[in-house]
């Protein structure tokens, strides 16, 4: 098998990298090439030294996607994009990255097919953003796909590509609608969800962290652990079941702010908590006002999608797979 994972240095293309490294036979099938893209160096795990190909490229041009494709994957994992934040003020950079880049690795496959068969697997890493208001209180399978955000709006475009390319059969694909992944490992990004991570991520480590809106926000999460699990189990799901809706909603846990924080008071006391700095920020407010809250994903669910359902648990996750399993 060859596996193509784009945004192959982003935090879910680097774990879905590294539990490769740790179950070998995560896909069935023993992975004879892994190439890994991403506009910077993504990292390589010592033991998949020998499959692994890096690539640094630029989805905006159409000539890096045709090169990427020309490799003829088995399987790709679309994960590559710019974050929400960025997505929003950036308008020219989201569109070039988060659609036009799909657009062109979607043509890229359908044009390799066309010299001679070919249909990969195309794992294509989706958002609970495509979503707007106004909402249920749980929002079910077959809500409308109303995003008020350009980043919401390039992947719900991006969710209709994947599902009509499929429709021809071009490439056998699958969108999974991520939640907010959090605890996200590593430094604030430009996403405007990132305080849900930064609020629980730089406490635990003895340092300050700023939350912009009030604990009475509610959101949809799931842990980083989550999200690999999700895009294994799409990539090896058999898709005649999905019929022509190839974009599910990931199961995931909705929790109030004030209930991320007193999980956090929970596992690591009061001191750790009270590094929490109110900051009131009327922009990211105002993003996050038209998110969705809660969810009803019964589809994936049955099809064998699973995620956390205590915030308790999420912290733990993060202890362990990020600290060693020890509060500092």
């Amino acid at each position: 098998m060859h596996i193509l994972v784009t945004g192959a240095a982003g935090m879910v293309g680097r774990k879905l990298v590294e539990r490769l490294a740790a179950e070998p036979g995560l896909f069935r099938a023993d992975v004879e090439k892994l190439t890994l893209a991403d506009v910077v160096e993504p990292p390589v795990p010592a033991s998949l030294q020998s499959v692994a190909t890096v690539r640094t490229v630029d989805l905006a041009r159409q000539e890096d996607a045709v090169s990427l494709i020309a490799g003829r994957p088995d399987l790709v994992f679309h994960l590559a994009a710019i974050v929400s934040g960025e997505a929003e003020v950036e308008f020219e950079k989201g569109y070039a990255i988060n659609m036009d880049g799909t657009r062109y690795l979607l043509e890229a496959i359908r044009s390799e097919g066309a010299r001679e068969p070919y249909i990969p697997r195309v794992v294509f890493a989706s958002s609970i953003a495509v979503f707007g208001q106004p909402f249920p209180d749980r929002i079910g399978d077959d809500f409308f796909t109303t995003p008020l955000t350009s980043y919401g709006t390039q992947k719900a475009i991006c969710e209709l590509l994947l599902a009509d390319y499929s429709r021809k059969g071009f490439l056998d694909g699958i969108g999974i609608r991520l939640p907010t992944i959090c605890i996200r490992p590593g430094k604030p990004n430009k996403a405007a969800s990132g305080f849900f991570s930064n609020i629980l991520r730089e406490p635990l480590v003895g340092e300050e962290a700023v939350l912009p809106v009030e604990e009475d926000v509610r959101h949809w999460f799931a842990s980083p652990r989550a999200a690999v699990g999700f895009c294994a189990h799409a990539a090896s799901l058999d898709t005649s079941e999905l019929g022509a809706r190839r974009n599910l909603t990931m199961p995931g846990l909705s929790a109030l702010v004030g209930e991320q924080i007193e999980a956090l008071r929970r596992i690591a006391g009061e001191r750790t908590a009270s590094l929490i700095r109110r900051e009131p920020d009327p922009d990211i407010r105002k993003i996050v006002a038209g998110w969705p809250r809660n969810f009803d994903a019964r589809r994936a669910l049955g099809l064998g999608f699973e995620a956390e359902t205590r915030f308790d648990d999420i912290i733990k996750i993060h202890i362990e797979d990020e600290l060693e399993g020890v509060i500092p």
